[in-house]
C-alpha cells in the first residue's frame, strides 16, 4: 500500500473539500473532508461509496487507486484529484464508515456558522455579500430592550451596518431588513452542498428526515 503524501495545514484547496460520512448502514452521519477522508480510507476504517451511471460500489484504498488511474484520462467537470506520489487519486465525495453504527446528530445548531449559512454571507440591512470574516452578528431586537439570542433575532450584519444600527431597533435606525429572520426548516450548510453539482452524489443519501440533523 501506498500513501498519498498529505502536507501539513493549511490544507491545499482539493484535501480541504467535504466528503460526505456514512455509517456502517449507510445513513449520512458527518462531512469530513479529503484529507480525513483519504487517512481512513488508507488505515482501512471507511470505503470509498462511487456512484456512477446509478450503479453503486464500494471500494477500499487499492481498488479506488485502481479506478482513479483509469479515469484519469477521461475526467469530469466536477471532480477533484489529489496528486499522490507518482499517481493521482480522484477526490471520494462519500466514504462509509465499516465499524460505525451511530446515528446523525439530532436538532439543529444555532451557531455562527449556521446563521452565515442561512443568510448566504449577505448582509440582512445593506444586501451585499461579504466574505465571513467581514461579517458579524447582530441582534434584531437589541439584548438591552430584551431581545434573545434566537434564529429569529439573530441577523448577518457587516461591520458597518452593525456599528450604524448600533443599540437601537432597525425601524429606530431607519434600515430595513431584506427578510425576516426565521429557524431554518434544513440544515443551511448542507442545502448550500446539495445545491453544487460537486456533490450530487450526496442526495441518494441524505433523505428529508435527516436534514434537521446536524452533519457538519
Amino acid at each position: 500500500m501506498t500513501a498519498v503524501a498529505l502536507s501539513a495545514s493549511p490544507l491545499p484547496p482539493t484535501l480541504g473539500l467535504s466528503v460526505l460520512v456514512l455509517n456502517r448502514s449507510f445513513v449520512a452521519v458527518h462531512i469530513t473532508n479529503v484529507r480525513r477522508a483519504l487517512t481512513l480510507l488508507f488505515r482501512d476504517l471507511a470505503e470509498v461509496v462511487h456512484i456512477e451511471e446509478g450503479h453503486y460500489a464500494a471500494h477500499s484504498y487499492e481498488s479506488w487507486r485502481e479506478l482513479s488511474a483509469m479515469r484519469a484520462t477521461f475526467r469530469g467537470p466536477d471532480e477533484d484529484w489529489v496528486r499522490g506520489v507518482g499517481f493521482e487519486l480522484q477526490a471520494p465525495r462519500v466514504i462509509r464508515l465499516v465499524a460505525c453504527d451511530r446515528g446523525p446528530r439530532q436538532g439543529l445548531r444555532f451557531n455562527r456558522r449556521n446563521v452565515f449559512a442561512r443568510d448566504g454571507n449577505i448582509c440582512q440591512y445593506c444586501g451585499r455579500h461579504f466574505p465571513t470574516s467581514e461579517l458579524s452578528l447582530d441582534h434584531v431586537v437589541p439584548r438591552s430592550r430584551g431581545g434573545i439570542t434566537s434564529w429569529e433575532n439573530i441577523v448577518c450584519a457587516c461591520v458597518a451596518c452593525n456599528v450604524r444600527k448600533g443599540g437601537r431597533t432597525p425601524h429606530e435606525a431607519r434600515m430595513a431588513l431584506v427578510r425576516q429572520p426565521v429557524k431554518p426548516k434544513r440544515s443551511p450548510l448542507l442545502t448550500i452542498k446539495l445545491g453544487n453539482p460537486k456533490y450530487a452524489s450526496w442526495k441518494s443519501f441524505v433523505e428529508t428526515a435527516y436534514w434537521l440533523a446536524e452533519l457538519g
